[in-house]
C-alpha cells in the first residue's frame, strides 16, 4: 500500500490526460479525497501529474508514485483491483477524506525525495556502521529493502505532518489508523515495516514545522539506526 514505482514502462499504460467522464465512481472518490494535496503540490511548484490506469490492475497498490522525465506521477491503479475499495472500507467513515489526504501526502513525500536527488540515500552526516566492503553485492534487479523501508518511513511521516498541519483535531485518530495499517500483516524488516517512525510521531507537535517535508525529515533521521 502506497509505494513508489521507479518507472512507468510496463506498469502505467494509461494517460495522465483523463476526462472526468472516463473515471469510475471509485476513482472519483479517491481523487476527491486527494485533491487538497494535489492543489498543494501545484501551488508549491512541484511537477505533479495524475495518471489513471484504464486496464485491470489486480495486486498493485491503488495509489502510488512514479517519476518520469523530471515529473512525478500520482498513479491510480483501481480497476479490477479489490484493494482499492478494501482500503477505504478499513477507514472510519468520519476520517475518510483525511485518510486519503494522508495517503496522497505520503506519495508526495516520495516525489519530493526524488526531486531533491535524495531517493534511497541516507540523510547527510549519517553513516552505516557496516563498511561497504562487508556488504553483500546488490544485483541490479534486486531491490534494496532497507532503502525502500527508509523511504516508506519518511513518506509516512510526511503524511502525518500533513495531518498535523491541516487536521490537527483528528491527528490522534489518524495516527491510530496508520499504526493499525502498518501493523496489519506485518513482516518485520520489510519495506512497509515503518512502525519505528510512526510510533515516534504519536504526538504530532514535533512535525509542526514550516514545511511538511522538513518536519518529517527531522523525525525520520531520529529513528534511523546504524543497521539502516
Amino acid at each position: 500500500m502506497w509505494k513508489f514505482i521507479a518507472g512507468l514502462a510496463g506498469v502505467v499504460l494509461g494517460t495522465s490526460a483523463c476526462l472526468a467522464s472516463d473515471l469510475t465512481p471509485l476513482e472519483t472518490r479517491w481523487l476527491k479525497g486527494a485533491w487538497p494535496v494535489v492543489m498543494f503540490a501545484k501551488s508549491a511548484g512541484l511537477p505533479l501529474d495524475i495518471t489513471v490506469q484504464p486496464q485491470p490492475t489486480p495486486g498493485l497498490a491503488p495509489l502510488a508514485m512514479a517519476y518520469v522525465d523530471g515529473r512525478c506521477k500520482l498513479v491510480l491503479s483501481m480497476r479490477g483491483n479489490d484493494e482499492a475499495q478494501a482500503s477505504l472500507d478499513r477507514i472510519e467513515p468520519g476520517l475518510l477524506d483525511e485518510a486519503i489526504e494522508l495517503m496522497a501526502a505520503h506519495e508526495l513525500g516520495h516525489c519530493k525525495r526524488y526531486l531533491d536527488g535524495n531517493w534511497q540515500q541516507l540523510p547527510k552526516g549519517f553513516r552505516s556502521s557496516e563498511p561497504a566492503s562487508a556488504r553483500p553485492e546488490q544485483r541490479p534487479d534486486q531491490p534494496d529493502v532497507k532503502a525502500q523501508r527508509r523511504e516508506e518511513g519518511y513518506a509516512d511521516l510526511v503524511g502525518l505532518a500533513w495531518i498535523q498541519r491541516q487536521h490537527p483535531s483528528k491527528y490522534a485518530r489518524l495516527h491510530a489508523w496508520l499504526s493499525a495499517e502498518r501493523s496489519r500483516d506485518l513482516v518485520p524488516g520489510s519495506e512497509h515495516d515503518t512502525l519505528a517512525w510512526v510510533r515516534l510521531a504519536s504526538d504530532g507537535k514535533p512535525l509542526d514545522r514550516p514545511s511538511i517535508f522538513s518536519g518529517a525529515a527531522e523525525l525520520w533521521s531520529a529513528a534511523l539506526t546504524p543497521g539502516d
